[in-house]
């Protein structure tokens, strides 16, 4: 896979960014929220999605095949919906720490998801993305060829499924949204367990409400098609954000958050209108490298600041193409496909 402006891996770091003492200075006048700017995403996402949702319903009675028309666009809206939960799960989106709350946990209900834990998930995911010894939470799952081949058969035949395009997009975006985020696990801070209870309760009466006021087979046929347009659309941006060819990963040891933000997490160029219906998040180094930047902050920090003018930057073709990588190998230092995988042996010898 080609991936335009990618130094060698062995110049990344020197390449990438300037001393480490430089670049949270750089990037602290980008990270202040600007309430109207917030208040316009919110009239861009969450207002039409509520409308795009009601227009569908009323299509119901004209044609199924205009609602799933509509489906296209309302599924846009709740991508970017789904941004306004991110950001307030950062603390980025309002200047207040319980305004973030409030508008995020209200977010969270649009997009089935329990505020606080995936918070929690997401903080983590955030603090060891790119690291070997610390992967499992909030993160697509990544095995190394090695752990591979030492893995059991159900383990290897589990791995291969999700990481399989056909399951991954189209089973994914019904477990990423409608199952999983359902799931407590014993174990879990009684924080973390509460929200997860407490949302899922809500949801029972929101969708329960919904099938009463619609019916139940109108709700499924409105709700769904946007469950699998804008999750399946979600679930392609995580996995491309950091698993593409050249991405870092590092043992704790080596790794270093900076060198993760900016040469484990793409800069995944969209067209203008789908990164807009993005909420810019394909600008995922800048968002890597500091949380605190707002969406709508992203591309002014990418253009104005050197330090992140050397980073990996991948088309449309190159994420779906990304698709076909499934094992990290620790010798060629590169996500590889199952055909190198097989092919490691010989790779060992003489590093390609």
């Amino acid at each position: 896979m080609h991936t335009l402006s990618s130094p060698p891996p062995a110049s990344r770091a020197a390449a990438s960014r300037p001393p480490k003492h430089d670049w949270k200075a750089a990037v602290a006048p980008y990270a202040q929220p600007d309430v109207r700017r917030s208040v316009l995403d919110v009239l861009t996402s969450i207002v039409p999605y509520v409308l795009g949702f009601v227009g569908m319903y009323l299509l119901l009675d004209v044609s199924y095949w205009l609602t799933l028309l509509a489906a296209i666009p309302t599924a846009g809206f709740l991508l970017r919906t789904y941004i306004v939960f991110h950001d307030c799960a950062h603390g980025n989106f309002l200047p207040s720490k319980r305004g973030n709350h409030v508008l995020g946990v209200a977010a969270a209900l649009l997009v089935y998801t329990p505020f606080s834990a995936w918070r929690h998930s997401h903080a983590v995911h955030h603090a060891t993305a790119g690291d070997l010894d610390r992967r499992g939470e909030g993160d697509v799952p990544t095995m190394t060829v090695e752990e591979y081949r030492n893995a059991s058969w159900g383990a290897r035949t589990v791995y291969r499924l999700t990481r399989n395009p056909i399951v991954m997009l189209g089973l994914g975006p019904i477990v990423a949204l409608v199952i999983e985020p359902r799931i407590w696990r014993k174990g879990q801070r009684p924080r973390i367990r509460r929200s997860i209870i407490a949302t899922n309760l809500v949801l029972v009466a929101k969708v329960a409400v919904l099938c009463v006021l619609m019916g139940w087979q109108e709700f499924l046929l409105v709700q769904m098609p946007l469950v699998w347009l804008a999750g399946g659309a979600g679930v392609w941006l995580f996995y491309v954000q950091h698993q593409f060819e050249d991405a870092y990963w590092e043992n704790t040891g080596e790794w270093d958050y900076a060198d993760a933000a900016l040469q484990g997490s793409s800069y995944l160029r969209l067209p203008q209108p789908l990164q807009w219906f993005t909420g810019n998040i394909g600008l995922h180094h800048v968002h890597h490298l500091s949380a605190r930047i707002p969406n709508y902050r992203l591309q002014a920090a990418h253009d104005d600041l050197a330090v992140f003018h050397g980073v990996p930057v991948l088309t449309v073709r190159d994420g779906i193409r990304s698709m076909r990588l499934k094992l990290w190998c620790p010798v060629r230092g590169r996500l590889v496909t199952w055909r190198e995988a097989a092919q490691a042996p010989a790779a060992a010898a003489q590093p390609a």
